[in-house]
């Protein structure tokens, strides 16, 4: 069990009925526990599965799935048909069910025993029976769940269970989950907007407007002892420093204690408000004449959020607070996986044949988790963007090479759309006059199918990184959260994926009529 994920709890329910008498649910009992204390013995599911019981009636469900709804600890509930069980006794349970469904279709022997096999034996084991007609009234009703097929002890059967283990974690996070905007959207831009009030019904991320006067109050109560502790413990430590930064007499030195000074300022915000992330806007950054009176960033907060995104804070630039959603979910579900998140954004591009490639970065606000540099470097630079137009600090590097996925959410009017693309990163070329933290990627299937799908789909040029998911993810919190999932991969075919674009404006009108 991942420790990230120890307050959680996944509930096992199995299927049954008394048809056969009790003590074939005595059986079905124990095969239970035994399943379920050997998926926890695995090692392989980061959340612990707890076993509650045989449901034999219509009764035994509802009760089983109310209680499960209040539960504040159950992320989700997995579901097996051991034997026969009615899908009508499932109905009014499944009905009332709010937590995520993940529907297992395994069987407690592996292998059929051709030679020792009676009824009574057929009679127990009918999983193959009893899960179709399970499976026939879920779809019935429409309800959104993952299917995992295969045999229970089996590693890749679990890893399926464990990826939507993580998600539901992910989702449950989202649901108490508190965004601050210190600013707005940058003006005029569609994509980084969207209606919140959809967004939370939908995904259930609350999302606050923060005045930057709220955040001045807390920029005056920072102490300079803590700054400067902050720059010489953590900093100077931490990361590659020129020794001319570390002149406590030059700008340099000014402006990376000025960072350290915005970074202890939002954290203070951010735990205050008991806030999981933040977006920020370059036009919106405390008193216009900082310099005079020294009340406010004298630049965007980019080492902060630098560092914010490390601890897990989701982040959006230019108030993009779909992103800053996304981004902590992404991290949430990443933790315990080695590789790496980040916000990111599309740049410019580099057109070389077969490598033809996207240039990511941000203007400072790239997560060093990802840096292929052991300690990266911190450095001051000027920024002429924005109310401000000066030196700031950062955290320079390109990052690792190997494969992620990056991921969006767009607002259709009607409906949210999750967009996720394959990409491969590749080796940068030295950047030396562009002094930010960068990083080289090609989608796939190839850079022309990936990003004319990802763009027909109407993706954002800011997504959410990560080199420990896959897409068997997105697909999992697109289902639980019942949204439209476009996924780009090594298997898209650009002219059926923009058939399948048009096929779903259909369905997501006719699925709402449906219910």
């Amino acid at each position: 069990m991942i420790k990230a994920f120890e307050n959680y709890e996944v509930w096992f329910v199995t299927g049954a009925q008394l048809l056969y008498g009790g003590d074939a649910v005595k059986q079905v009992d124990g095969h239970s526990k035994e399943m379920v204390d050997g998926l926890n013995d695995s090692g392989n599911l980061p959340v612990k599965v707890i076993y509650k019981g045989t449901a034999n009636n219509t009764h035994e469900v509802e009760d089983i799935m109310v209680a499960a709804n209040a539960d504040k600890h159950c992320i989700g509930v997995i579901t097996w048909m051991h034997t026969f069980s009615p899908a009508k006794m499932w109905i009014h349970g499944l009905q009332k069910l709010q937590k995520p469904l993940l529907h297992l279709h395994t069987q407690y022997n592996k292998t059929i025993p051709y030679d020792t096999m009676d009824m009574d034996f057929m009679n127990l084991n009918q999983s193959a029976h009893g899960d179709r007609e399970y499976a026939h009234i879920l779809t019935r009703l429409r309800k959104p769940r993952k299917t995992v097929i295969g045999y229970w002890k089996d590693a890749k059967t679990q890893e399926h269970i464990a990826v939507w283990e993580r998600v539901c974690a992910g989702w449950a996070d989202a649901h108490d989950c508190l965004i601050l905007r210190f600013g707005d959207q940058m003006n005029n831009v569609a994509v980084t907007d969207g209606d919140k009030v959809a967004f939370e019904q939908v995904f259930g991320y609350h999302v606050d407007y923060c005045p930057f006067s709220t955040v001045m109050t807390y920029f005056d109560k920072v102490k300079d002892e803590d700054v400067t502790a902050l720059v010489h413990d953590v900093y100077f430590k931490q990361y590659t420093v020129k020794d001319d930064l570390k002149d406590e007499k030059s700008e340099g030195y000014r402006k990376i204690w000025n960072s350290a000074k915005a970074e202890l300022t939002i954290r203070a915000v951010l735990e205050d408000f008991g806030a999981k992330g933040f977006t920020t806007n370059f036009d919106d950054l405390g008193d216009a004449n900082v310099e005079e009176t020294g009340r406010g960033f004298d630049q965007i907060p980019g080492l902060a959020s630098q560092r914010l995104m490390h601890d897990g804070y989701g982040f959006g630039a230019e108030g993009d607070w779909k992103s800053a959603c996304l981004y902590r979910t992404t991290w949430f579900m990443s933790q315990g996986i080695e590789g790496g998140t980040s916000f990111l954004e599309d740049y410019t591009l580099n057109f070389d044949g077969d490598k033809t490639s996207i240039l990511e970065s941000h203007m400072l606000e790239v997560n060093p988790d990802i840096s292929e540099e052991e300690k990266p470097r911190l450095e001051v630079h000027f920024l002429g963007i924005g109310i401000r137009k000066s030196q700031t600090a950062r955290l320079v590097f390109t990052t690792k090479q190997g494969r992620g996925i990056t991921a969006t959410v767009v607002d259709l009017g009607n409906r949210f759309r999750l967009i996720a693309n394959d990409v491969n990163l590749i080796k940068s070329k030295p950047l030396p006059k562009l002094p930010v933290a960068s990083a080289l990627w090609i989608p796939e299937p190839t850079f022309e199918v990936g990003v004319g799908c990802w763009m027909n789909a109407g993706g954002t040029h800011h997504s959410c990184f990560s080199f420990a998911l896959s897409d068997e993810y997105w697909r999992d919190f697109a289902e639980i959260a019942d949204v439209e999932a476009c996924i780009i991969n090594k298997d898209t075919d650009y002219e059926q994926f923009r058939k399948e674009l048009r096929w779903n404006e259909v369905y997501y009108m006719l699925n709402k009529s449906l219910r």
